[in-house]
């Protein structure tokens, strides 16, 4: 009878000192000594070190930019600073003349006339005034012309013709159906895309601001081009030279019928001959 009570306290007894054992073996498990307590705190203090230096390097970083940037800007503005006031000094500076353009021609053609891209010129055996294309392409100068014939006077050949001239083309009206006579000086062949054709060439006295001398022409209609009379490189050789910028430097010649020549000038303003 007693054995059986004194089985289960015995068991009981047992079981409690199992978990006492157990209990004290897990606490020993979780508990550090304090050597690895301080490596791990010596361990987290470096962690923490080294980022507040990388948090620490890349501020100082961001800073340089930062300060290169605003010197940056700093220059940028100074530099717009003084743009403006270069802006500023040109608008009020007062404008420069443009240097005459006779000034600056060299010295071994000082004696040599400036003529524009276009200049009147005077036929004063025809008794008009024309307008002429300057052109250094051609070699010979042509005179727009009509009703071209030719004939034999004292055994030499002459030729006969009119001045083709368009309604807007500027002229003394009283010789625009005059017929004109000279002698034939020579003949020109010209090379087009229809064939060869022949042309008489007339030496007529011409006037054109200050020269005044024979002209050679050729004869042919130039109605459809813009200039009745066209000025070639064998009238301006060691005469004249060009100044393709300009028109008209020099005043239209006045014939007896014709406009006086500062209603020329006028007419040039108003209709742009002055122009490019």
């Amino acid at each position: 009878m007693f054995t059986r009570c004194l089985l289960p306290i015995t068991f009981i007894s047992l079981a409690l000192l199992g978990g006492c054992g157990a209990l004290t073996q897990q606490r020993d498990a979780t508990l550090a000594t304090s050597s690895q307590l301080d490596a791990r705190f010596a361990e987290l203090e470096q962690t923490l070190s080294q980022r507040f230096a990388n948090e620490q390097a890349e501020e100082t970083a961001w800073q340089r930019r930062q300060d290169r940037l605003g010197e940056e800007l700093q220059r940028i503005d100074a530099r717009m600073k003084g743009l403006r006031a270069e802006i500023a000094r040109l608008h009020q500076a007062p404008k420069v003349q443009a240097p005459v353009r006779d000034m600056d021609i060299p010295e071994e053609l000082r004696n040599k006339t400036l003529l524009g891209s276009s200049e009147w010129v005077g036929l004063p055996t025809v008794g008009t005034y024309l307008q002429a294309r300057i052109d250094s392409g051609a070699e010979t100068s042509s005179l727009s012309a009509t009703d071209i014939t030719e004939f034999e006077r004292d055994g030499d050949s002459w030729v006969r013709f009119k001045l083709a001239l368009e309604k807007e083309d500027e002229a003394v009206e009283q010789v625009q159906e005059k017929s004109i006579e000279a002698p034939i000086e020579r003949r020109v062949r010209i090379l087009q895309s229809t064939g060869e054709e022949s042309r008489p060439v007339v030496s007529l006295p011409m006037t054109l601001g200050p020269i005044s001398q024979n002209v050679e022409f050729t004869l042919n209609d130039r109605r459809h081009l813009s200039h009745p009379v066209l000025l070639g490189r064998n009238f301006m050789r060691d005469i004249a030279i060009i100044d393709v910028a300009e028109k008209y430097r020099h005043p239209r010649p006045e014939f007896p019928g014709g406009e006086p020549s500062e209603v020329a000038k006028a007419d040039e303003v108003a209709n742009g001959k002055n122009s490019d």
